[in-house]
């Protein structure tokens, strides 16, 4: 077997020879694979609004009872892949958890190693936030270490859904479980950039709740829309990548996290810093590191190569390599 037959499925063989023998997606695996993303997509993001409630996304209650059924719908998020598998024909090597990046191959490299990445891309954000910070570096370890620190943040709802429940679950059923069903039809380039905008639709969503409390105006509710879709669409072509190269799940959510607490960088604020020069030195710093590290840093030799998701691909691509 060669090297190039190692990445492909294996699919049955009345599904996959065409006619000039070599290997093709099952007839109408496109249309599955995108009607499966849509309505899980759809799944993920009605279950936000089965609660009826007067009050905002940000009261504690709100959040409480989402957590409820955001969790209940990621955890049958794999129905949905499994499904797709038996409705296609496709017959995978890795297991149903492996193809969604749950598995202990490569864990420790994909920790930290996609994590310390985004850190670099906000080098500059990091930098400055580390100026105006009025503690000092000893004083954030003592912090950082205190239970007592994150005994109150998880006592926070917001937090918990910013920095845990919704990484989490966005990365498990817009990534973990997307991308094994595109993969296979698409291909790994164009999944990359078809995956997010699932991500960035399905955002579209807090329009809604903006204009039921009249949280602006309309112009600068849906200018706002727009740009939270080209931004969260770039942000999920992102992880959609760290998820291909790395076949793991935790990457894409500690980057999620880490993403979700730093927020856009504050680009006009560091154009009037006061250390301006030395900031955006770290801005420009910072982009082009990321970009000199994006692929030896993701390489998937680190991560045990060939990553599941890249098993499903009928053609050999450089992503997966």
């Amino acid at each position: 077997m060669t090297e190039d037959d190692d990445l492909m499925p294996a699919l049955s063989s009345d599904q996959t020879r065409g006619g000039s023998g070599g290997l093709a997606p099952p007839e109408g695996l496109c249309w599955g694979s995108v009607l499966s993303c849509l309505l899980l997509a759809c799944s993920y993001v009605g279950s936000l609004y089965i609660w009826k409630s007067d009050l905002p996304r940000d009261h504690p209650s709100v959040i409480k009872r989402r957590f409820t059924s955001v969790l209940v719908v990621s955890a049958l998020s794999p129905v949905f892949v499994w499904a797709w598998k038996e409705v296609t024909g496709i017959q995978t090597g890795p297991s149903l958890l492996a193809l969604m990046g749950i598995r202990f191959e490569g864990l420790i490299p994909a920790i930290i190693l996609p994590l310390l990445l985004t850190m670099v891309l906000f080098l500059g954000p990091l930098i400055q936030l580390a100026m105006d910070c009025p503690w000092g570096f000893i004083d954030g370890i003592k912090v950082a270490v205190d239970p007592r620190f994150w005994a109150l943040c998880a006592s926070d709802m917001r937090w918990l859904r910013n920095q845990v429940v919704a990484p989490l679950t966005e990365e498990l059923v817009f990534r973990a479980c997307m991308l094994p069903m595109l993969v296979p039809c698409a291909g790994p380039s164009t999944a990359i950039f078809t995956c997010p905008l699932f991500f960035g639709v399905a955002h579209f969503h807090h329009v809604i709740e903006l204009l039921r409390f009249r949280q602006g105006t309309i112009s600068g509710i849906f200018l706002s829309a727009v740009f939270q879709f080209s931004y969260t669409a770039v942000f999920g072509a992102y992880t959609a990548f760290i998820f291909l190269r790395t076949g793991h799940l935790v990457g894409p959510v500690l980057c999620h996290s880490f993403c979700n607490y730093m927020g856009f960088p504050a680009v006009s604020t560091a154009l009037e810093h006061p250390h301006r020069l030395t900031v955006l030195s770290f801005y420009v710093l910072g982009v082009l590191l990321f970009l000199i590290l994006l692929f030896p840093m993701t390489d998937p030799l680190f991560y045990g190569w060939p990553t599941p998701v890249c098993t499903l691909t009928t053609t050999l691509s450089s992503l997966c390599s």
